[in-house]
């Protein structure tokens, strides 16, 4: 009878093994990357225009520019109030020397769409103060519904 040697497997490389784990670490990596980025592009687009609305409108108030911060307020506000009493009543605040947009929230309930904005407020003498400006949709651009 002839001897036949047995079979041994090839042994298996370490070296295989971690590359594979390095493409498939690197590929989780990439793909929560581009994730985050998407999340984050989704949520500014969401905020951003909303944003800018309080921007403009808290830029306004700090310069003073109470016809610009006027067009930016909601239809209710705007029928309660007119221009020249909402200029007097900003007149008699104290003087502004900055603003922070502390955050931004947009919530969409059954197609109804509104917001808020926490904006802080630095006047010239004392502490910064904290406003909330309730935001709401009207004609597809955002307005302060104070």
């Amino acid at each position: 009878m002839a001897y036949e040697p047995a079979m041994v497997p090839p042994k298996k490389s370490k070296r295989t093994l971690f590359i594979v784990l390095g493409v498939v670490l690197a590929l989780c990596c990439c793909g929560g990357s581009v994730g985050g980025f998407l999340l984050y592009r989704a949520v500014q687009d969401a905020t951003g225009p909303a944003r800018a609305t309080v921007d403009t409108f808290a830029g306004a108030i700090v310069a003073r520019d109470y016809p610009a911060a006027y067009g930016l307020l909601c239809a209710d506000v705007r029928d309660r109030i007119g221009e020249a009493d909402f200029t007097r009543q900003q007149s008699g605040q104290p003087e502004l020397t900055g603003y922070e947009i502390v955050g931004v929230n947009v919530t969409n309930n059954n197609g109804r769409v509104r917001g808020s904005a926490n904006v802080r407020f630095t006047p010239r003498d004392g502490v910064a103060v904290t406003q909330v400006l309730p935001l709401v949709k009207e004609g597809g651009d955002w307005r302060v519904c104070d």
